[in-house]
Order: structure tokens, then sequence, then C-alpha cells
């Protein structure tokens, strides 16, 4: 299917996105070290380039950056999705009109405040996650916002969350999916998304680098072989369009035709 029938949004939003990453790769092959901070091709969490992205591109909502200064002081911080990740996912949910949201993987909860913010008063988050400890910590301030309304967070493995969804008949009806938990079931919660979301609809996938590891998959990593694996089906998927972007720790978008 041609990528123009799709909304004419998310057509315009796919090729902003395929320009400007080929712009960076051909600029990466002149330059490295420059465009992606190191060899190895990733911008290191504290390196200048970074703080100069976030200096120049951040525009946080001050309870954002609460929650994430908060949760960077939590011995499992480095689990959060980065903040420039979040408003690039943020964007792509507006630029479509989102109403509808799925998250796998919620943690603290930055990312799925930062979507209820976006959204409209009547629109949702359904929040997977299987730790409520973590999801307590974001909780005060997803009231505090003025959008705890908005979030409807499920205790419970993902997957029997997407299939409740899908057996209420709700398949097709999310326009936003965002995947970061178990990697292992990366596969099965990309499958139950796409059925979840209607055409013209994202699903962005996290970690698809896993710090590098996706090179060379070791026989007992099976996180890294997830994740490789799902990253060659994605690049043959005809139901989809997508862009691979070096952004945090690599997240993939797909775009249902």
């Amino acid at each position: 299917m041609p990528l123009l029938s799709v909304p004419k949004e998310v057509a315009v939003g796919t090729a902003m996105l395929g320009v400007a990453f080929a712009a960076g790769v051909l600029a990466g092959k002149r330059y490295p070290s420059f465009i992606f901070g190191t060899p190895s091709g990733k911008i290191g969490r504290n390196s200048p380039l970074r703080r100069y992205i976030l200096d120049h591109s951040l525009r946080e909502h001050p309870i954002l950056k609460k929650l994430r200064l908060l949760t960077a002081d939590h011995p499992h911080g480095r689990m959060m999705v980065s903040c420039e990740e979040a408003q690039l996912m943020a964007n792509l949910a507006k630029l479509i009109k989102a109403k509808k949201v799925i998250e796998i993987g919620v943690f603290t909860g930055y990312n799925a405040l930062s979507m209820a913010l976006l959204l409209p008063d009547d629109g949702r988050v359904i929040a997977c996650d299987i730790n409520e400890d973590y999801a307590k910590i974001g909780r005060p301030l997803w009231k505090e916002a003025g959008v705890e309304h908005k979030i409807d967070l499920r205790i419970k493995p993902a997957i029997q969350t997407l299939d409740e969804l899908l057996a209420n008949g709700e398949a097709e009806t999310f326009d936003f999916a965002f995947i970061d938990a178990d990697k292992e079931s990366y596969n099965e919660y990309y499958e139950k998304c796409f059925h979840l979301i209607k055409k013209g609809g994202i699903i962005a996938i996290d970690n698809v680098f896993w710090n590098g590891k996706v090179l060379k998959p070791r026989k007992d990593d099976l996180a890294a072989q997830s994740i490789h694996r799902l990253n060659e089906k994605l690049l043959r998927d005809a139901r989809v369009n997508i862009s691979m972007l070096p952004v945090g720790d690599g997240v993939t978008l797909a775009f249902k035709l």
C-alpha cells in the first residue's frame, strides 16, 4: 500500500523522519564521532553533545521535569525512557491527533504523564505494568498535573490486558502504542498492538539497540536475540512503514498502513 494512502499527517510525519534520518546517516559517515557522539554510534547519556541536544530542544512540562529528577534518584532510574524520546513520541501523538494510547512498561510513569498531558480531556492511556511500587512514585504527580483521570493503570501481565482489550472489541481503536517492557515478549506485544492500533496509528518500540548487543546477540542473551529477531521482522513487515532512530537506546517507529 503506498504511503499516501494513510492520513496526510502520518504521511508527512513519516517523510520528515525519513529525510532527517537519511541526513543523519550520511552526515554520520562523514563525521561519525560528532553526529553520534562515540565511534560505537551512541550518544552517551552524560555526554556534552547530549547536553547540547537537551539544552536546545527539550520543552519539558515542570511536573514532567519534577518526575524525571525524582526518578533519577531511584536505584533503577536508568530504566526510564529518555526525555528527548518521550518528547518525540508526544509530538508524533499530537501530530496524528491521538486520543487512545497503550503503554507497555510504565516504570514511574514519565512517558504516561507525557502522553496524558497532550491528550484531550476524554483521552486515555492504558498503562500496563506488573510493578505497582514504581508507579506509586509517579501517581501523585499525575494528580498534580491534573491528568490522573486519563491514565488507566493496569497492574497485571500486559499480554492479559491486551487480550482483554481485543476481547472487548477495541481492535483498531487505538492511535499510539509504546512498547518498553520485558524484551523476550516484544514480538507478542507488537502483534497484539498491531491489531489494536488503527490504520495511520503508530507503534513505538524502545531499546531496539539493547546497548549494541543486537549486533551479535549471545546465545544466552534471550533479550538481545528477541529484539534482533523483531528488528529483522520489522524490516520485512509490509503492513507498516518504519523508521529506526538513534534516540535513547534506539527506537523503531512503525506506522500502520
